[in-house]
């Protein structure tokens, strides 16, 4: 333990850090071209390119050991150059920096993969030219076009900001949103109590709701297909035309029975008419009905 703490003062005094004291640099093999002015980073490609030696696509955000020196200045900004060789095919790709137009320029190695949208489709908004940048700096032109400016800026808002001031708005005064729920909800409470009324008196467990027009339209389409009374009337006309007693023989003519349900309908409608005192019956009328009562006793 002495030892090492001796090793330490040491190298502090004499040497001033560890790095200094093993002769290398913090950075190690990031800095060994340092004296060249060269500093290996770790470069982020900025946009999708086309790599010239294999013509394959380098997509955005591909990061490459890259040596990073200065090539120039424009004004008191520094330009940069980073050179860097492609994963594909080891060919190497030169970009600089452009301070001027805030963008990466590429030199050689390499070429820019066009892409081209619409701003609406984007929803993005469109940068001003250069000439419009310089006129926004004459306070008399800002002026003139604020109203304008105003215009596109609400325009261009996202659309959930527009609806968060919209929802602010209307939720600012408390007391009269509470008011108005509460009158709605004792509207409800009155039309549900009536509706329970006017089942109950239908002799209904449920309640119904209100009647609208599409209901009567539906309802009015519907129609019911019954043959429950043409099936009883003929069963009645086949026992009545049958006999009491039992024969020998199998089921009664279709066409005899047919005839006999007939000649009944003919005498009980000529009754009715007897009954209402319509028309005086004729002698063959007369014997028709009088055979028939014989028949039956």
């Amino acid at each position: 333990m002495l030892f090492y703490l001796f090793y330490v003062i040491i190298m502090f005094v004499l040497q001033g850090s560890l790095n200094k004291f093993h002769g290398q640099h913090a950075l190690r093999e990031r800095a060994r071209k340092l004296d060249q002015g060269i500093l290996i980073i770790r470069f982020e490609m900025p946009f999708n390119v086309w790599c010239e030696g294999c013509n394959s696509m380098i997509a955005k955000g591909v990061r490459f050991n890259a040596e990073k020196k200065q090539v120039g200045n424009y004004y008191s900004t520094k330009i940069w150059s980073f050179t860097m060789k492609s994963a594909c095919c080891k060919h190497v790709i030169v970009i600089h920096t452009d301070p001027k137009n805030c963008e990466y320029v590429i030199i050689s190695g390499a070429r820019r993969k066009i892409e081209e949208f619409d701003i609406e489709d984007a929803e993005t908004m469109a940068l001003p030219a250069d000439e419009e940048r310089g006129k926004l700096v004459d306070p008399f032109y800002r002026l003139e076009h604020q109203e304008e400016d105003l215009k596109k800026k609400k325009e261009a808002e996202p659309l959930l900001v527009r609806l968060q001031r919209v929802s602010d708005s209307r939720h600012s005064d408390d007391y009269a949103l509470n008011k108005s729920l509460r009158a709605r909800l004792r509207s409800q409470k009155k039309r549900v109590a009536e509706e329970e009324v006017a089942s109950r008196k239908k002799g209904l467990g449920i309640r119904l709701l209100p009647v609208s027009e599409e209901d009567a339209v539906t309802a009015a389409r519907v129609k019911f297909h019954s043959k429950f009374e043409s099936n009883r009337k003929e069963k009645r006309a086949l026992i009545a035309a049958g006999s009491i007693f039992s024969c020998s023989s199998s089921v009664p003519d279709k066409r005899r029975v047919a005839l006999e349900s007939k000649r009944r309908k003919i005498n009980a409608a000529a009754v009715s008419n007897l009954l209402a005192g319509s028309y005086k019956p004729s002698s063959w009328m007369q014997s028709a009905i009088s055979s028939s009562s014989r028949h039956r006793t």
